[in-house]
């Protein structure tokens, strides 16, 4: 039953961490990732209808806040996000975000989300997404090297989207790689515990780098990436912060989001500026090639853009719709009379002294 609008006032629906968790669980996780992978792919084919930029960033010496706004002309969709390494050490989380999705015409909210479980939804199917364009076609083994927040994300979607069997897990931190296995165990994915890089890459088709530390590190030399497997390198994500050897990028044919904002935070930062790089949204729609060949390297060089969460947080509106996975904010001051904002004011202040006073 719909709560009445207190006068004055216009209630928002929020989805809260409770709600998303909840709803996660009713739609299960293979088919939430695999219909958000639908949306997103829906959005990257419409790719000229958006406004584009680089995100807003606010960077400190232990970490960053971004603000990630993009629109559609219709909607406006734009997330708050930090990322810092340094949390973990306040056993805090390295990343944390909310969205909010409003009507351009009006300019008024429609929704407000939790978006720290949704980014890494939507960055795992982003990830399965790409790998599906871009792996080889029979990929069966993943090797998975950082094992934190996303790690269990990352998996299972591309499980669900590009038939992964085996996921070999690497971290600097056993304990990181013993949480990951054992919330995959019940996944039907083979797992591997390994011990170092090396093992972890042994045998497989898609590498993904995801680690948090933000610092030029080279988690990937160039003599562990063989002929044919498709790099997936999400950690590398603002200036300063790298994963890969540079050596790499020379020898793979490198895929992007958005190349002004790539160049600024990915790991094609450490390239000459002219360095070249393919469009996802051109191998979607059949502008340009994907991977053409046996023998070629394809890496996506990920760090995650706006129109992925426009995609998501479109998605979440459309599944809560009806259902009690969503409160009512009273978050936005809505007079009868428009010009009269000082009265309501009073108004709702008055009521609320009568009330108590009863």
């Amino acid at each position: 039953m719909q709560k009445p609008v207190p006068s004055g006032r216009a209630l928002v629906p929020f989805v809260s961490v409770e709600n998303m968790a909840r709803l996660i669980t009713s739609i299960g996780l293979p088919r939430l990732l695999t219909e958000l992978v639908d949306y997103i792919e829906q959005d990257f084919l419409r790719w000229q209808s958006f406004e584009k930029s680089p995100r807003l960033a606010s960077h400190s010496e232990g970490g960053v806040i971004e603000l990630m706004p993009t629109s559609d002309h219709v909607n406006y969709v734009f997330k708050y996000v930090n990322g810092h390494p340094v949390n973990l050490q306040r056993n805090l989380q390295t990343v944390v975000a909310f969205g909010v999705l409003s009507d351009v015409e009006t300019g008024y909210p429609l929704l407000l989300t939790e978006m720290t479980l949704l980014t890494a939804l939507r960055t795992a199917a982003t990830s399965a997404m790409v790998a599906r364009l871009l792996a080889p076609k029979d990929a069966r083994v993943l090797a998975l090297i950082g094992n934190g927040a996303q790690a269990e994300f990352q998996a299972i979607a591309m499980q669900t989207i590009c038939g992964i069997e085996e996921v070999r897990l690497y971290d600097i931190d056993p304990a990181a790689t013993a949480k990951t296995a054992r919330n995959l165990a019940q996944t039907g994915l083979r797992i591997a515990e390994c011990k170092s890089v090396e093992e972890a890459v042994l045998g497989a088709q898609i590498i993904t780098t995801c680690t948090a530390d933000k610092q030029n590190a080279t988690i990937l030399t160039d003599n562990l990436v063989g002929d044919g497997v498709h790099i997936n390198a999400i950690g590398g994500d603002c200036p300063g912060k790298t994963e890969l050897a540079a050596a790499i990028l020379n020898r793979s044919d490198v895929f992007v989001e958005f190349p002004p904002q790539t160049r600024i935070e990915g790991e094609i930062q450490q390239m000459p500026e002219d360095f070249p790089v393919t469009e996802l949204w051109q191998v979607l729609n059949g502008e340009r090639p994907g991977r053409v060949s046996d023998r070629q390297i394809t890496l996506f060089d990920s760090v995650g853009f706006a129109i992925e969460d426009f995609s998501a947080v479109r998605y979440i509106r459309d599944k809560i719709r009806d259902t009690d996975f969503k409160e009512d904010l009273d978050l936005l001051a809505d007079p009868d009379d428009t010009r009269d904002l000082y009265g309501m004011m009073g108004r709702i202040a008055g009521a609320r002294d009568e009330g108590a006073a009863r």
